[in-house]
């Protein structure tokens, strides 16, 4: 019943919106800071990894294990994705434009965040990106997503049209057995 509330209903599409916005608004100032603040994830990679030890690990093994193997040697590729995701994602949520896809990332985002001890507001931001990624279309709907969305799926029908999902398959003919 909520769902479909959040999915359909035009107050709720206002409430997605301004949640939406202001989530955007949060990302993308904070991926504009590390794009032009000569950002390095190295630091918060370190840290993140230290905190994995200990009595009362904030951060577990596993996630420690994949920062340790994985992200820090890395962490130019880390420099570049996270502040240019940040930024990405800002953008689209303030614009209206693939809200469900940019919710989802930030979900991404702030879980990896979260992940790396790292509590701060990205446990407020993951909930109400959960909220946008629910409502799904209506989320999008006060944004360009109301045109860009169309679009697209009529431009993959015409494909569709033209080639058809059962375009290589023969049909049958008068003098066949």
């Amino acid at each position: 019943m909520f769902n479909n509330w959040l999915r359909t209903n035009k107050v709720a599409m206002w409430l997605l919106t301004v949640v939406r916005v202001y989530l955007g608004y949060q990302w993308i100032t904070h991926g504009y800071e590390k794009l032009t603040g000569g950002f390095d994830a190295g630091g918060f990679l370190q840290g993140a990894i230290a905190k994995s030890t200990g009595e009362n690990p904030a951060v577990q093994g596993w996630w420690a294990d994949f920062l340790q193997q994985f992200a820090l040697p890395h962490v130019g590729l880390f420099n570049v994705i996270v502040p240019l995701g940040e930024f990405l994602v800002g953008l689209g949520l303030i614009l209206g434009t693939f809200s469900t896809f940019a919710a989802l990332m930030a979900v991404v985002m702030n879980s990896a965040f979260l992940f790396s001890g790292t509590v701060s507001t990205n446990a407020q931001m993951l909930i109400l990106e959960i909220f946008l990624v629910v409502a799904a279309a209506n989320a999008g709907k006060i944004g360009l997503d109301r045109w860009v969305m169309p679009f697209l799926r009529n431009l993959f029908k015409r494909e569709e049209n033209k080639t058809g999902p059962d375009a290589h398959i023969p049909t049958h003919s008068k003098h066949a057995a």
